[in-house]
């Protein structure tokens, strides 16, 4: 094509009409925008070499929108047997236990969660903290007092009152 215009006028020229096109072919205005900008993308760095860059640009949008109408049409064909699952929220004792550890100081909290929740040794809370095993007694043991006091059955029947309001 010895008269090829220069990239930025074919652009101007190209990129509405070919946007039309695929506009109708998809349906969606902004994917056949995508579509159509992702082909000149890739069109620029082989300016030099397109004989026809028209028809060349407009075969990889073409190509571009129908691989993702296959990807979007996979993507539904394997997720149309799966179904949504809802879980429950928490219980009102999870909820009274996760506000009465939030009100415990920091270490305190770690100590008992390790301890408790995750099953670690006093000698390893001790080692990970850099704390003396002495110090993370003494935080599990006022961690325990504090939480026996916030953790009584009135704030589980209290919590329980809020989630049902």
């Amino acid at each position: 094509m010895p008269d090829k215009p220069d990239f930025a006028e074919f652009y101007a020229a190209w990129f509405r009409p070919l946007t039309h096109q695929l506009f109708a072919h998809t349906g969606d205005l902004a994917e056949a925008q995508d579509v159509v900008q992702e082909a000149f993308c890739k069109a620029w760095p082989r300016w030099s070499t397109l004989d026809d860059p028209g028809a060349w640009v407009r075969r990889v949008a073409w190509n571009l929108a129908t691989s993702r109408w296959r990807r979007a049409r996979r993507l539904l064909h394997l997720t149309r047997g799966a179904r949504e699952e809802h879980s429950p929220g928490p219980g009102p004792d999870r909820v009274a236990l996760r506000a009465a550890l939030a009100s415990l100081p920091e270490r305190q909290r770690q100590a008992v969660v390790l301890f408790y929740l995750a099953d670690v040794s006093i000698a390893e809370i001790a080692e990970l903290t850099g704390a003396a095993e002495g110090t993370v007694k003494s935080w599990l043991h006022r961690g325990r007092a504090a939480l026996a006091l916030r953790l009584t059955d009135d704030d589980v029947t209290a919590s329980q009152e809020v989630r049902s309001a």
